[in-house]
């Protein structure tokens, strides 16, 4: 049951499991989420409905051990005549009530160019963040915000201080940090900046700031603009709490012209299980830089929340894809991360990404700045070719970061 995809159809690839005739199933799913039915409806009306009838593309039979379930990808298009250019359009199309139904998991999307033009992508991705901070030549390193809560300003300030003197490109606010009432936005923004100025005077530089976008949904563009127009450096969102159609309006608004951090919290209620949601590619990758994110962050395949390492390296792969529509986002992938752990996330993502680092930097023996210098000399050492034992011999940084959290 093959059909040529056409371009104005977006294309689902499904993963099903389960004892079905994959090829009735297929159908059922076609129509069942487009017209709802077909085969009783007279000829008049099922001329007027061709136009919104989904198609079967392709149905493939997996193969499976003899203790699995069956499974089989089926591919299916719906007419973008049925849907409007947004996310929630889309993903109520081709998995709202679908999700509900089995084990059933929504692998992949294929959007027509005419519909990937009407999202923004990002704006900056990766060569406009290089530009504006000024680095080209190797991965970026970012600081997360910890033990931000409850702190009152001049302390965020000397800890903010302790990061960015410890060589780090990006800090941003910790995801969970929402009740800022000892340190308000505007206020940190206002102290954080001033500090990234007087830096990139001295180290020619430039530091990004990226503080967390929080409040009523119905409010957060405007808080955007806002914090914008008030001089912030970038923006982070926590997009599935939000949305995928909120970073998409921020993203596409002229008002906004900041990169913008997409955070992963929450998506881990959608894709782990290979019975059911969508796979992390599709959740963290695709849509998150089809709606507007520069950078993307994840869990790497090895830190305290690991991410299959082929799920990872797909994602950041679609982060990174060139098309002639929207630019390459940044892959960041995240959580337990360590210096020790520098050589083998470069050897596997590449140069083009962000490491990002919470505890690897905080919870280094002689404090935060020399946290932060002990990644910079593993980053730098890895791109000259040298192991990190050489380089811990001329970095007591590193040499005690290694000490502590060892080295893969």
């Amino acid at each position: 049951m093959f059909m040529t995809i056409d371009q104005e159809y977006v294309v689902a690839t499904y993963l099903v499991h389960g004892h079905h005739n994959f090829y009735k199933k297929a159908q059922e799913i076609a129509v069942g989420l487009t017209v709802g039915t077909w085969t009783d409806l007279p000829k008049a009306k099922k001329e007027q409905m061709i136009p919104h009838l989904g198609k079967v593309i392709e149905v493939k039979v997996l193969k499976h051990k003899s203790d699995e379930s069956p499974k089989a990808l089926l591919l299916i298009g719906y007419p973008l005549v049925n849907m409007n250019p947004d996310i929630p359009s889309i993903l109520t199309t081709v998995f709202g009530k679908l999700s509900m139904d089995g084990q059933i998991k929504l692998i992949d999307l294929q959007l027509p160019d005419s519909l990937l033009s009407k999202f923004p992508g990002p704006r900056f991705g990766i060569d406009g963040i290089r530009r504006m901070i000024g680095v080209h030549n190797r991965p970026l390193l970012m600081s997360i915000f910890k033990q931000c809560i409850g702190l009152p300003l001049h302390e965020l300030e000397k800890e903010y201080q302790n990061q960015v003197d410890g060589q780090v490109d990006l800090v941003k606010d910790d995801e969970i940090f929402f009740r800022d009432d000892y340190a308000p936005a505007l206020k940190r923004i206002a102290a954080f900046e001033k500090y990234n100025q007087q830096k990139q005077e001295n180290t020619k530089k430039r530091v990004l700031y990226a503080v967390n976008l929080t409040g009523p949904v119905t409010q957060l563009v405007e808080q955007a603009k806002q914090l914008s127009n008030a001089g912030a450096s970038c923006l982070l969102l926590n997009v599935v709490p939000y949305g995928f159609d909120v970073l998409h309006r921020i993203a596409a608004d002229p008002d906004v012209n900041i990169p913008i951090i997409a955070h992963p919290a929450f998506t881990g209620s959608f894709y782990p299980s290979p019975y059911y949601g969508l796979s992390a590619p599709l959740l963290i990758g695709k849509l998150m830089r089809l709606s507007g994110a520069d950078i993307v962050l994840f869990p790497s395949p090895y830190g305290s929340v690991a991410m299959p390492k082929k799920e990872a390296l797909e994602l950041a792969n679609l982060l990174q894809s060139t098309n002639s529509i929207h630019r390459p986002a940044f892959p960041t992938p995240s959580a337990g991360i360590h210096p020790g752990l520098v050589p083998t996330i470069i050897r596997d993502f590449g140069d083009n990404i962000i490491i990002n680092a919470g505890g690897g930097i905080h919870g280094h023996p002689q404090g935060t700045t020399a946290g932060g210098k002990a990644f910079m000399d593993a980053i730098q050492a890895t791109n000259s070719g040298q192991t990190l034992a050489q380089a811990a011999d001329n970095s007591a940084e590193l040499r005690s970061a290694i000490d502590k959290w060892g080295a893969l």
